[in-house]
């Protein structure tokens, strides 16, 4: 191994505290990791990390070593990234958090068609309905349904507004009957997305007015595609977004309840860390992903 993977090798295992942590960050067994360290202070003529049964930590001349050396990795790693920015050439390895509709239904044929271009840049997508935190997770960007960013630690791109309906089945409105304004809702079996367990509150609105209900029932689901089943089995009302719902729409297997009421609108968004300037694979993905959605998914939404 030369000598700067060493280094880097040196810093992973002063970053994670742990030879087998480094090695699965790095993609590499303890054992190699462990002689390469070795070998890099026989080079030095100096003890960088002491080990212990629990921990690894720096010796005084390693604390020393890495604040000399982690600047120059750094600097080189930047250089890298730069001139591969001016060669408009994308390389290396991104890891993107997604919802699980959106993903399941939209992902597959951008990350395909990506591929073709950009055969150089892997992917690596998390489908979750979960709300990560991108910081503290270590992704390079999210893909994102929700109302309007509150995170004030990320930047965001806004790509388009996502439409929602309110919809039941026909055999539901047949045996509980077609609601008339938003509190004909009270009492109804309402299919509520839930957010770490707190029940969904649904804002209409009609014509200035604006009625809030709480959307009470005996289920509630965190992903849209499984609040869509429940609503085509007769269990109740659901408000999702019309991606999701379009089909069933169409087929009739489900009917819109309140029509001429809207709810407030939300977003498909894109989430950052804090970057200075987005990485070339990061904005690369991320104009492909919205002219994906321009011009070949607009409809559906």
């Amino acid at each position: 191994m030369g000598e700067l993977e060493s280094i880097r090798t040196f810093l992973a295992v002063a970053d994670q505290r742990s030879f087998t942590s480094a090695a699965r960050l790095l993609s590499n067994t303890p054992a190699s990791v462990t002689r390469t360290i070795s070998a890099l202070e026989d080079r030095l003529g100096v003890q960088l990390l002491l080990r212990t049964t629990r921990k690894v930590s720096l010796t005084s001349a390693g604390a020393a070593y890495a604040a000399r050396v982690r600047p120059l990795v750094e600097g080189l790693a930047r250089a890298t990234e730069e001139t591969r920015d001016l060669q408009k050439v994308t390389t290396g390895s991104l890891r993107v958090s997604a919802p699980m509709s959106l993903g399941m239904t939209v992902l597959p044929t951008v990350l395909s068609q990506f591929a073709i271009i950009h055969p150089k840049t892997s992917v690596a997508i998390e489908l979750s309905d979960r709300f990560v935190d991108i910081v503290e997770e270590d992704y390079d960007l999210a893909i994102r349904i929700s109302g309007p960013p509150s995170d004030k630690s990320t930047i965001w791109r806004k790509i388009r507004p996502v439409p929602r309906r309110l919809v039941a089945a026909p055999s539901f409105i047949a045996q509980h009957g077609q609601p008339e304004v938003p509190e004909d809702l009270v009492g109804l079996e309402c299919l509520s997305y839930h957010d770490h367990s707190q029940t969904e509150l649904w804002e209409l609105s009609r014509n200035g007015q604006t009625r809030s209900v709480q959307a009470r029932g005996r289920f509630s689901i965190n992903n849209g595609d499984f609040l869509a089943r429940l609503a085509v089995a007769g269990e109740g009302i659901a408000l999702l977004p019309q991606f999701i719902v379009a089909d069933d729409l169409l087929a009739g297997r489900l009917v819109e309840v309140l029509p001429e009421w809207s709810a407030p609108e939300i977003w498909l968004t894109l989430f950052y860390p804090p970057y200075e300037h987005l990485p070339l694979r990061v904005a690369t993905f991320s104009d492909f992903f919205e002219a994906f959605i321009r011009d070949s998914w607009d409809a559906t939404l």
